[in-house]
């Protein structure tokens, strides 16, 4: 009598494969949970680029996505270095704790802050999604879909968010999911210190 071929490896091999971006999600919420619960502030994480200017690096538009029926533009330094303080965000469509933040974002856009987004090794299909899904906070999104402008940023993982003031120098970093809370405690105080004006010298 013959046997039925046997599927079960090949199902269990299937299994897992869809269960590994899950994982991992649940793996940073838990990461950061822990942070919190230590005291540790999970945003508290070095960066050698404050206070220099964001990187010259040009990051190509996200295919496909309109901005009041437009093309929307990517950008590079020199966009960041128009006379006011922005901020850019690090999301990517795959980052459960991006879809977490994604309100607060819209929240700030309301409130007159400028966002640029940098699209972090996603596809254009799923950050269209993405941004079609929960609404467009960005005024510019570019993309990094090899992680090499992540690099220049000095990104650590999704979701982080600088402040850039007006000069295009990066004065603060966030990482992690901002919240409400985030943005009263900390990223409003780091926004109004980037749009002070720079204190004269005195004459002698």
């Amino acid at each position: 009598m013959s046997e039925a071929p046997s599927t079960g490896a090949p199902s269990l091999l299937r299994r897992a494969l869809f269960a590994i971006p899950f994982v991992a999600v649940a793996l940073g919420a838990w990461f950061f949970y822990a942070s919190l619960v230590s005291g540790r502030d999970p945003s508290a994480l070095p960066s050698a680029l404050i206070g220099r200017p964001a990187p010259e690096l040009a990051l190509p538009p996200l295919a496909g996505l309109l901005l009041d029926g437009k093309p929307s533009p990517g950008f590079d330094g020199t966009d960041l270095a128009d006379g006011e303080v922005k901020l850019v965000n690090v999301f990517a469509s795959w980052c459960g704790p991006c879809r977490v933040e994604h309100p607060v974002l819209v929240d700030l856009k309301s409130k007159g802050v400028r966002l640029f987004g940098l699209n972090y090794k996603d596809t254009a299909e799923n950050a269209r999604r993405f941004l079609g899904g929960l609404g467009n906070p960005y005024e510019r999104v570019g993309v990094d879909p090899n992680g090499r402008a992540g690099v220049e940023w000095g990104v650590y993982g999704v979701p982080e968010t600088f402040v850039v003031d007006g000069e295009g120098r990066i004065r603060f970093k966030f990482v992690g999911p901002l919240t409400p809370e985030a943005v009263a405690k900390t990223l409003s105080p780091e926004i109004a210190k980037a749009r002070a004006p720079a204190p004269q010298a005195s004459a002698r």
